[in-house]
């Protein structure tokens, strides 16, 4: 399996690095509804650069961004599929998904998204999606933090809708069960491995004290903390999240290298020094998800490999393509 994985992500590799046919749309299986990696090749060449640039400028102003960035591609794709739904503001019929219980007082970088519209649109009006930019911008703040790679399918195209319901009810919680948050999963089509991959995220970025006080205090509803919870961590943790007050005060969700892309997240886990219940269920609470987060705690290049390859396939579901949805002008607003 590993060595199937490498093959594909040097093959891509391969496909960005010269002007072969790689990537176009008969290697992806071509006409409408299909995404593949060369979709903006002609009709705006440089849409990949310009994405990358603005996230590049945007993380070294502030490193939190990159996990910022990431987390907003993951709550988009959960709603709706990857549809850039979560980017619209509320306006006529549209109840923004920004309000949700995932995303309210907690997502944050539209304003990088913006800038990256606002330059694509300077480039080639009208051509390159914000679903696909976000996609983009993902995978690149995955690259600017040390982590991995891989070709971006494209071509998907903006909603003219968004689904508060859906934000509210499918993305998993960070004080969710185990089956709970593997259920919201397999329900959009992703399986265990990629649950368990795609949490690597967290090796980057910050949660607040309302995501992880119950682990503290209250674990199962009668005033006694979380035992799985490392006790000189959890001692630490009080510190910086009281009983009650400080709910947007910060703690890394990866203690050893909240700024580098890598697996100490998966070693954290191992010695109980996870932050979130949701993080720390991966390897407490199931046999086949605690050997993969050993698996993935002693081998980084496993690891890199699996994520990309979920990546991939969390970044393809139920896109719009073809004729489906539009190319939003601003990604706050459908097009007049």
């Amino acid at each position: 399996m590993a060595t199937t994985r490498t093959f594909l992500v040097l093959f891509s590799l391969a496909c960005s690095l010269s002007l072969c046919i790689c990537d176009d749309e008969s290697n992806y299986g071509g006409g409408e509804g299909n995404l593949f990696p060369g979709f903006y090749r002609s009709s705006c060449p440089r849409a990949e650069e310009i994405v990358r640039s603005v996230v590049a400028q945007a993380v070294a102003r502030e490193a939190r961004m990159a996990a910022s960035l990431m987390r907003l591609h993951f709550h988009d794709c959960f709603v709706q599929g990857c549809d850039g739904s979560l980017l619209l503001d509320s306006s006529g019929s549209i109840i923004t998904e920004k309000g949700s219980n995932p995303n309210s007082n907690s997502a944050r970088g539209f304003d990088v998204v913006d800038q990256i519209k606002a330059a694509l649109e300077n480039e080639c009006p009208g051509t390159v999606s914000c679903a696909d930019l976000l996609t983009l911008a993902a995978r690149d703040s995955s690259v600017l933090t040390g982590g991995p790679s891989w070709m971006v399918p494209l071509g998907r195209r903006d909603s003219r809708s968004a689904s508060l319901s859906g934000s509210n009810n499918n993305i998993p919680a960070p004080n969710n069960t185990f089956n709970t948050i593997l259920s919201r999963f397999t329900n959009q089509g992703l399986d265990l491995t990629d649950l368990v991959a795609l949490s690597g995220s967290h090796t980057i970025g910050f949660s607040r004290c309302t995501s992880f006080r119950q682990r503290l205090y209250n674990q199962s509803g009668n005033g006694s903390p979380d035992i799985t919870l490392e006790q000189s961590y959890a001692t630490n943790l009080r510190q910086r999240c009281p009983p009650s007050g400080g709910d947007q005060n910060l703690s890394e969700l990866d203690i050893n290298s909240a700024g580098k892309f890598d697996n100490s997240y998966f070693k954290n886990l191992i010695e109980n020094m996870g932050l979130l219940n949701s993080d720390q269920v991966l390897f407490s609470s199931k046999e086949e998800s605690s050997e993969l987060v050993k698996k993935y705690a002693e081998d980084q290049e496993e690891f890199f490999e699996q994520f990309a390859e979920s990546m991939i396939k969390m970044g393809n579901l139920s896109p719009l393509t073809g004729s489906s949805g539009e190319i939003r002008k601003n990604c706050r607003k459908i097009n007049s």
